[in-house]
Parts: C-alpha cells; structure tokens; sequence
C-alpha cells in the first residue's frame, strides 16, 4: 500500500507518517523497486498502535524507547517494554485525577452562574409583574 492510502486508511497526513518513520516510532517501512514506500499490513496494525497510544497521551520519547525495544525483539526486552506502558499508565492515570478535578471546579463555576442567572432572572419577572400592576 503505497503512503497515500495509507494516510488515509490511518486517518493521518503523509507528512505525519513520514515523521513517525523518520524519528523512529515505526520501524523503517519497506520500499519498492521505485523507491517508493509500500506499507504491509503489518506496518499499518503498528501504526494504529502508535496512533492510539498518542492519542491516549504517550509521549513521542516513551514510544520511541518502545518501539526500539519492539524492534530488537529479544525476549530480554519484555520487562523493559512493559515498564514503559506501566509507567505511561501510571502517568495517564494521574492525568485522569486532573482532569477530574478541572472537571469538578468547572461543574461547580457552571452551577454557581446557573444560580446568578436563575436569581436575575426571578429580580425581571417582579420586575415586569411590579411594573405592570
């Protein structure tokens, strides 16, 4: 699959996949006769791998780190791929808590102007209803 329609199978731009490969968050893609990137479907299960992650907040270092040790394949790498997700998740767990919280502090803001409004809104109708009798 050349990276066209790769791009837009992945929903991603060509420059995007061009980034991933050229800073190592997927592995080299295979190039055909003419030079010309062919992705496997391989590489496009990776590259929703990747997409995921960054869009569940992994940072570019972390999966870089990953990826390389994904590359290598040892089994020696196991503990230390695992350790990154662990340690990704611990960090998104705790982004989690915070956007909790802002979560909180908005709902209360939203409550408290709902309550001006409903109290601004009762001061016009005897208003209207005072001036009208």
């Amino acid at each position: 699959m050349k990276i066209a329609q790769a791009a837009k199978q992945l929903d991603l731009s060509t420059a995007t996949l061009r980034y991933y490969e050229n800073i190592g968050l997927i592995r080299p893609i295979r190039r055909d006769e003419n030079g010309v990137r062919d992705y496997a479907e391989e590489d496009i299960q990776w590259i929703e791998f990747i997409k995921c992650m960054r869009n569940a907040g992994l940072s570019i270092d972390a999966l870089r780190e990953y990826t390389a040790l994904f590359i290598e394949g040892e089994d020696h790498t196991l503990s230390s791929r695992k350790s990154i997700l662990v340690n990704e998740r611990e960090r998104l767990v705790e982004k989690q808590k915070e956007i909790e919280e802002t979560i909180k502090r908005l709902d209360y803001k939203i409550e408290s102007y709902e309550d001006i409004i409903h109290s601004y809104e009762q001061k016009l109708v005897h208003q209207l209803k005072t001036n009208s009798i």
